[in-house]
């Protein structure tokens, strides 16, 4: 890992130098400044924090319904006819349509929020439903051979067949969370927010406020998809034992 970053360091560094403007690509120390310039100032932290706390309200939101969706539609008919043909539509419409949209209904420090769960919601539902439809028919007649009920069918069959699938739809639907949540909030720009601050700085013709706050984004980001796949790993190995 260390080598790999090292060489993209030089390239950036050596490319920033034969631009030589700032303006167009401002070179790490130059980013590195403006870094700790930020994150000497409260309002940086607390900016993190909000989208931190907005993405993560989202997608939660987002895996939730989302499962709980899937796992309807693979039990019943009935619901599959009546939410996916709406679940297909929400995953087509482009992300600026939904954010130009909920700006005009719900006030900008929430429309991010919503953004990230819309864009969540359908990947979740389809590796949900996909994931339950897989379960293994022989298993589930030895499970009612043995009168197992219904909790107990869901936790000894349903669930180690859908891990897989819900694993890796909950994984992509993080990062779109990322994406969507930050991009609502560029054009919402809420008091409080990393993508205010990344059109603040592109406002001010600050290159290397742009790269800086992208860092930060990018960071979280890794962060937070790092310990859903501490967790989400421990889960699966949980049925595989």
């Amino acid at each position: 890992m260390g080598l790999p970053l090292l060489f993209w360091f030089l390239v950036w560094e050596l490319t920033a130098r034969w631009v030589g403007k700032e303006l167009i690509l401002p070179a790490p120390e130059a980013v590195a400044r403006s870094l700790a310039t930020l994150a000497g100032t409260g309002d940086f932290w607390r900016a993190a924090a909000a989208t931190l706390l907005r993405i993560l309200a989202g997608f939660g939101v987002g895996a939730v319904l989302g499962t709980a969706l899937g796992a309807a539609t693979a039990a019943s008919r009935w619901c599959d006819r009546l939410f996916s043909p709406a679940l297909r539509a929400v995953r087509t419409v482009p992300v600026v349509s939904f954010i130009l949209l909920l700006y005009f209904s719900l006030p900008t420090a929430r429309v991010p929020v919503a953004v990230a769960a819309l864009m969540a919601l359908p990947v979740v539902w389809r590796s949900a439903r996909q994931g339950i439809a897989a379960a293994d028919p022989l298993l589930l007649e030895l499970a009612g051979a043995y009168r197992f009920g219904r909790a107990k069918t869901l936790r000894l069959v349903y669930l180690p067949a859908a891990a897989p699938a819900l694993t890796a739809g909950w994984e992509t639907a993080l990062g779109l969370a990322w994406k969507s949540g930050v991009a609502a909030e560029v054009l919402c720009q809420p008091r409080w927010a990393a993508g205010t601050g990344l059109q603040s700085a592109k406002a001010y013709l600050d290159t290397a406020g742009v790269v800086a706050w992208t860092v930060v984004i990018v960071l979280m980001s890794l962060a937070v998809e790092g310990v859903l796949k501490w967790a989400l790993h421990r889960w699966r190995r949980g049925y595989e034992r």
